[in-house]
């Protein structure tokens, strides 16, 4: 079918080098051409179905995918243009990623390879881990606060304005209250 008629490649001829068209006939915005021709003109071929990409292509693991075709190697789940990881010519989600070969850094989204500080329920290299302020080098045995999903040490904390601490005490305290609620009295009427 080619512009809504059925017709028989063999009694077409291809746009580019005017050659006999075979069943291996390629329509490319609304013109047909030879299988080798198409291949020359440059058109992204998908990584994973093999066909001409139109649309957006994303670059990776040496190929060029279909957006919804590059997927993880192990749930196949399309990444969509969010965050992925390689290993050995596959991709993998993060959650995969980490249940087959570790922990992912946090701040620096590389493999760790040594110590794993494990803070603000995530996974940081040791030279990552520092105030998100300041920057200096922080231990689990230093004193800070979370902010925006990342550590900032006592000292960067206590130059915040007094409004922003008040807030984040509010919602600390809030957060303790719904990871340990308090028991029900079910003697008290």
């Amino acid at each position: 079918m080619f512009r809504n008629d059925s017709y028989h490649p063999d009694h077409s001829n291809c746009t580019h080098c005017g050659k006999e068209l075979t069943a291996e006939a390629r329509e490319l915005k609304g013109e047909l051409y030879c299988l080798p021709c198409h291949d020359k003109m440059g058109i992204p071929i998908c990584g994973a179905c093999r066909r001409p990409i139109e649309g957006r292509v994303v670059n990776a693991l040496g190929k060029q995918w279909h957006v919804e075709h590059f997927v993880c190697a192990k749930c196949e789940k399309p990444f969509l243009g969010h965050r992925h990881y390689e290993k050995k010519g596959l991709a993998y989600c993060e959650t995969h990623y980490n249940q087959l070969f570790g922990d992912v850094c946090y701040n620096c989204s590389h493999v760790i390879e040594g110590d794993v500080v494990s803070a603000l329920n995530k996974a940081w290299c040791v030279n990552c881990f520092s105030c998100s302020t300041c920057n200096v080098k922080l231990t689990l045995k230093n004193k800070f606060v979370e902010f925006d999903m990342k550590p900032v040490c006592k000292k960067c904390y206590e130059k915040f304005p007094l409004e922003l601490k008040k807030r984040l005490k509010k919602l600390s305290e809030l957060a303790s209250k719904t990871i340990h609620p308090k028991a029900l009295d079910l003697n008290s009427s």
